[in-house]
């Protein structure tokens, strides 16, 4: 079905397409076509069946290895210990599996909401019905505001504008023409007869044939485009991989060594075979995915609250180690509310307070200035914008057209000029579209009455003219075409003096980020020909100039300078004009000191000179879609962890392939939503910031309980590899070795990933991908505090086994488990000492240490589990030795915290 359809007119598409052009077609034929065609529908490329999620949750290596684990402990007979492993793995894919499949029904129920109505002809009458059941060879009829519901060719275009910037990225809505007859190798973004599925009509009128529909649109191209990029994994999926690898391999090697060493100290095979699986197992931290899931699930649900839509749960602490944030200008730092604020005439400038809103001022100015109150007329009426409720306050004022348009509407609705009222005295009786080549509009209006009815300006200005003539545009347009200027009442000739000084104050305008127009007027006796229309557009009397800008967001500023106080790099990427997006870089607290780079720019860059450019650069303009990809790649080639924003089906590739992908919720299309991880419910650059917060808070506890765990385990591997050294013999019993670490890794670690979010996170550098899950200094701790513990609880073992005490190696077991449970409470802060965050600040942790505590105690007092665990009864003073040890260890722990070796950076 795919062809050059822009090439054709509109009568050879039709019969091609066997549809009558009066009558549409019949709804037999339509049936037949929905069946052989299918619905119009892009297929989700993004969405995952149930089982695919679920699947995925075990893709993980740490995951394989545990499952490996279970399956040695299996071989061992430690049914229980296997049991244990296996629920702790299925709990974990379970709560990924829920968290994701929640968000994944959430953006199908965002599907579904927007499945418009298409108003079509069908059988000679005009119907509506639902867009999904639109056919190749419906005719279907358009009107300002209606989204465009499938890919066709224009039969006709009355003043229509079509908004596609979703589509190519161009944010000028692009001007139809339904007689034109193309090239066949006309660009998409050139096809001005035709008209696409995704993007929206933003003025005027029309119908088109439907030539495509789903998956064989412009729109379902770019989905199939999607497919092509490979997803990055999350920072945390890296590393917890490569926390995988280190273990499996470690955790081999010591089992051999164990093995060896046993059997070399005449201890029995078996009983060694049984000794190094269980040391294995026991090295392989099982609750950790587990706990990872549940601390990711918690935050996924906080996020959701400050607005960020998680749809993959390794974004949730994803977030909090980018270190770059490239984000787009339009809606996601400014408002996307184009207003005027600036009106500048003759010996005149008049700056708007964006947030005024009644008239009272404005009228104020109009009163003693009359050129701005014809400036504001000029725009209100050279418009196609619609004043939709013009009875309502001044500041419940709706605007239905381009953006621009509308800025300029509420503008002359706020100085007292409804735009309503002032077309019933003066009708727009011809006009000169808008040309991205001319870049000018005119319109034609009167005759004026001569009663007197009507601004009495614009009688002024006519001096007896019957006929107004606006014209509107590009200044450099505009400018050469006018001959006289209009200073406050009279009528000047427009020298050379007057000239430059409106051009630089076009350039003072343009330099703060603002979208300037020009006003232009002249007066009529008669209408002239139309085949003299053309000449309309000079002779002009220059009016004035309109500054119009889209303000940022009033948290952004904030949350930028956050960012930077953060380590992460925040960069513009917009398709906007250079002047503007520096002007707003600055105004949020954007670095441009290395200058703002363009498409053009970038386009030619090899891609080493692009890697060089964005150590630099922060600031990029007119980029293309091909330009964020680019962009994305040469960040991730330097090491760099990326979160991209984007809201149209061109930013789709870029999303999928950042580190995260985070779509707007509001703006953005369903391409770009099912592209992304993380989807921002208000748009608002402010909620990333507050997302990467509460992401750090995640990464920060993950840390804790990961370097907790860890260097418990050293201990336990430290303990069984050294005491053969000291010609003791087995430390710890097998079934002893899976208790100890079936008690410590559960319960104390969950509590730990519960801490409260310490005060300086937004203070500390990202972690980069590439480094171990806790850092370089997580490493020492990891085994300095093994190594603590390790020298503490063997040697007093040693000290016992020595002195012939029958409980030796229930003393050994105990003070493990009681030095473990001393390095959780310490490892509550990364930085500072413990006694400053407040025992009664983690209620969870105190209670999980006494648990585990009394566990322990009940392994070794309590007959039945004394058999099971071959364990002794310890006297008081034996407890009070374990008691002093844990302390010890504490104390230690908190040393080496203070002497920075917890630090990053």
């Amino acid at each position: 079905m795919n062809q050059a359809w822009h090439s054709l007119t509109a009568e050879e598409t039709a019969t091609r397409l066997d549809v009558d052009l009066r009558q549409g077609l019949s709804e037999t034929e339509a049936g037949n076509r929905l069946a052989s065609f299918g619905p119009n529908e892009i297929p989700a490329t993004g969405m995952r069946p149930p089982w695919r999620i679920f699947a995925g949750q075990f893709s993980g290596m740490l995951v394989q290895i545990l499952i490996a684990a279970a399956a040695f402990a299996l071989t061992i007979g430690e049914i229980l210990e296997a049991g244990v492993i296996l629920a702790l793995v299925l709990l974990n894919s379970v709560l990924g599996f829920l968290q994701e499949a929640r968000a994944e029904r959430a953006l199908v129920a965002l599907r579904r909401m927007a499945i418009g109505q298409a108003t079509v002809q069908r059988g000679g009458r005009i119907c509506e019905i639902p867009a999904d059941r639109l056919v190749p060879g419906d005719i279907v009829l358009l009107q300002t505001g209606d989204g465009i519901p499938a890919d066709g060719r224009l039969l006709e275009s009355i003043d229509l504008s079509v908004q596609e910037s979703a589509l190519t990225g161009e944010s000028a809505p692009v001007r139809k023409d339904a007689a034109a007859v193309l090239e066949p190798a006309t660009a998409l973004a050139d096809r001005t007869n035709r008209v696409h599925l995704g993007t929206q009509v933003v003025y005027g009128r029309g119908s088109f044939i439907v030539t495509e529909t789903g998956a064989s649109t412009a729109l379902g191209a770019t989905a199939r485009l999607l497919e092509s990029v490979t997803a990055e994994p999350t920072p945390l999926q890296k590393q917890l991989d490569g926390l995988a690898r280190m273990l499996a391999y470690g955790v081999a090697g010591v089992a051999v060594v164990v093995l060896l060493l046993g059997i070399a100290g005449g201890e029995d095979f078996r009983t060694m075979i049984l000794t190094a699986v269980s040391l294995a197992v026991a090295a392989v931290p099982e609750s950790l995915t587990a706990l990872v899931a549940i601390t990711l699930a918690v935050g996924a649900q906080k996020m959701l609250g400050q607005g960020a839509l998680v749809r993959r749960l390794p974004a949730v602490e994803a977030l909090g180690s980018i270190e770059v944030i490239c984000a787009d200008k339009t809606g996601t730092m400014t408002e996307n509310r184009m207003t005027v604020s600036v009106l500048d005439v003759a010996e005149h400038r008049l700056e708007l307070k964006l947030a005024e809103p009644d008239s009272g001022g404005l009228a104020a100015e109009i009163a003693g200035h009359p050129a701005i109150d014809l400036l504001l007329i000029g725009g209100a009426l050279c418009n196609d914008g619609l004043l939709e409720n013009p009875e309502d306050p001044h500041g419940a004022y709706r605007v239905r057209g381009e953006p621009t348009e509308a800025a300029l509407v509420l503008a002359a609705a706020r100085g007292g000029r409804l735009k309503t009222a002032l077309e019933a005295t003066l009708p727009r009786i011809a006009e000169i579209p808008f040309d991205a080549g001319r870049r000018l509009m005119t319109t034609v209006h009167g005759p004026v009455a001569t009663d007197g009815v009507g601004p009495g300006v614009v009688g002024r200005y006519l001096d007896g003219g019957r006929y107004l003539v606006l014209t509107k545009g590009a200044v450099e347009a505009l400018l050469p075409r006018a001959d006289t200027i209009w200073v406050d009442g009279d009528e000047r000739v427009l020298d050379a003096a007057w000239r430059e000084r409106i051009t630089r104050a076009h350039d003072a305008l343009a330099e703060k980020g603002m979208r300037v127009l020009a006003v232009g007027m002249r007066r009529l006796a008669t209408l002239p020909d139309k085949d003299a229309r053309a000449a309309l557009e000079n002779g002009l009397s220059f009016i004035g100039l309109i500054g119009i800008y889209d303000p940022p967001r009033p948290a952004v500023t904030h949350a930028i300078a956050e960012c930077r106080q953060a380590g992460i790099k925040a960069v513009m990427i917009t398709g906007d004009h250079p002047l503007t997006a520096r002007h707003i870089a600055e105004e949020v607290g954007i670095d441009t000191a290395a200058g703002v780079i363009g498409g053009s720019e970038i386009a030619a860059m090899t891609p080493a000179e692009l890697r060089e450019t964005v150590k630099r650069a922060t600031v990029f303009a007119r980029v293309a879609p091909e330009d964020k990809l680019r962009l994305i790649e040469a960040y991730q080639s330097e090491g760099w962890s990326v979160a991209m924003t984007g809201d149209g089906v061109n930013d789709a590739p870029a999303l999928k392939k950042a580190d995260i992908g985070i779509a707007m919720g509001r703006m953005g299309t369903d391409v770009a939503k099912e592209a992304a991880q993380i989807v921002l419910l208000d748009d608002n650059f402010a909620t990333i910031t507050a997302a990467v917060r509460q992401g750090r808070a995640i990464y920060d506890n993950l840390i804790k309980f990961i370097v907790y765990l860890l260097s418990c385990n050293v201990s336990e591997i430290a303990v069984v590899t050294f005491a053969p050294f000291l010609g003791m013999p087995l430390p710890l019993l097998p079934l002893q070795i899976l208790w100890m670490n079936l008690v410590t890794d559960g319960l104390p670690a969950l509590a730990l990933g519960m801490e409260p979010a310490e005060d300086d996170l937004m203070e500390r550098p990202s972690q980069t991908a590439g480094e171990l899950i806790f850092g370089k200094q997580g490493l020492y701790l990891m085994l300095l505090v093994g190594a603590l513990i390790t020298e503490l609880s063997l040697g007093i073992g040693f000290a016992y086994w020595l002195g012939g005490s029958a409980a030796w190696q229930t003393m050994l077991l105990t003070v493990l488990v009681f030095s473990q449970m001393a390095v959780a409470l310490a490892l509550r802060s990364r930085s500072r000492p413990t006694v400053q965050l407040g025992w009664g600040s983690n209620p969870a942790l105190l209670g999980a240490v006494a648990a585990t505590v009394l566990l322990q105690l009940a392994i070794v007092y309590l007959p039945p589990l004394q058999t099971a665990f071959q364990t002794t009864a310890l006297s008081l003073g034996d407890l009070a030795v374990a008691g002093a040890s844990a302390v010890a260890v504490f104390l230690g722990t908190e040393r080496i915290k203070l002497a920075g070796f917890l630090r990053q950076g």
